[in-house]
């Protein structure tokens, strides 16, 4: 393992946005995610990425938070919404860049086991070439990885990988990892319009996945605003025809285009969890209302022990808030 040297006043300032939900997954059912990269650092700059377009490229790994820190962020996010009843299937390293790029992620897994919560890993695979990296998914027990497409010049187009990656470097290593792989391993490929849904780039995506064999292959499409606007979602009619051309070739492909819901949980601080999720997760303004309307409905019984019973006297909130924007009308 490796620590980093110290850590910043900028990391300690960030420990809330390390640890975020649990919220609703597609693949996962209930979420607790785990943001181990500061924002935006990543190996790729997809066109459609949610988080807008990468301002930190790299393929150097290093340490990015104290391994123990991420413990802990997690440990908390997971007491507090255990005491609240909330069900969390799995810890998701799910993170504003690519979650790969930490060179303590295997120790970090190992640190999370004992939680007892399955652990899973969502990973563009730009670094799977690198057997350390291999090494530390090992750990998981449900792994992602990103193939966009098999052809070179439309996974530069596509994904806009740091300069010095290799497109067949990182399929080799894909092979080379499922062939080791005891966990569950998924495939997302993500389709945009004009650029790598043609029949051709699907079949060719269609024979590297009959290699691989995982034991799910998901299709998605940009749903949410995407880092360039021109990247939008394929037809309906060449979305299923991508899906009948992956299904020949495997058993099961899933769509991955539907809305997750408002499901999310919240653990304690609004504000905070709003903003640790949000910050990986985009939120619909309608979960946003709704987690305001049920805080609304909350705070009666939150502020009930002060509650004067004969005199009304000044509260303690109304007296602290020097803004004057608490009032009760007690």
């Amino acid at each position: 393992m490796i620590r980093p040297a110290a850590v910043a006043k900028e990391s300690r300032e960030v420990d809330r946005m390390i640890a975020f939900g649990p919220v609703p997954s597609r693949r996962l059912g209930r979420s607790l995610g785990i943001n181990n990269i500061p924002p935006k650092v990543c190996t790729y700059s997809c066109v459609y990425c949610q988080l807008g377009r990468t301002r930190k490229m790299r393929i150097k790994r290093r340490a990015f938070y104290a391994p123990e820190e991420i413990l802990e962020a997690v440990q908390d996010k997971v007491a507090k919404a255990r005491e609240k009843g909330e069900v969390i299937d799995y810890l998701t390293f799910v993170a504003d860049g690519e979650p790969t790029l930490d060179m303590n992620l295997g120790h970090e897994i190992g640190l999370l086991k004992p939680l007892g919560i399955k652990i899973a890993v969502i990973t563009n695979a730009s670094l799977i070439w690198q057997e350390a990296v291999r090494e530390a998914l090992l750990g998981a027990d449900w792994v992602s990885v990103k193939i966009d497409s098999t052809e070179e010049a439309i996974w530069r187009r596509t994904d806009r990988p740091y300069g010095t990656l290799k497109l067949p470097s990182i399929l080799d290593g894909m092979l080379e990892f499922a062939k080791a792989y005891g966990g569950e391993l998924a495939t997302e490929t993500m389709l945009v319009k004009g650029l790598n849904d043609s029949d051709e780039l699907l079949k060719g995506i269609a024979g590297f996945l009959a290699r691989l064999r995982p034991a799910r292959a998901y299709l998605s499409v940009p749903t949410r605003p995407p880092a360039e606007k021109w990247a939008q979602p394929p037809t309906e009619e060449i979305i299923t025809r991508a899906y009948h051309i992956l299904h020949e070739r495997m058993d099961h492909v899933e769509y991955l285009i539907g809305y997750e819901g408002n499901a999310f949980a919240f653990t304690g601080n609004v504000e905070e969890d709003l903003l640790s999720i949000s910050a990986v997760h985009p939120m619909r303004e309608e979960a946003v209302a709704m987690v305001a309307m049920d805080k609304k409905k909350k705070i009666k019984y939150e502020c009930n022990p002060c509650k004067p019973s004969v005199n009304r006297l000044p509260l303690p909130c109304v007296q602290a808030c020097k803004a004057g924007a608490i009032s009760h009308s007690w």
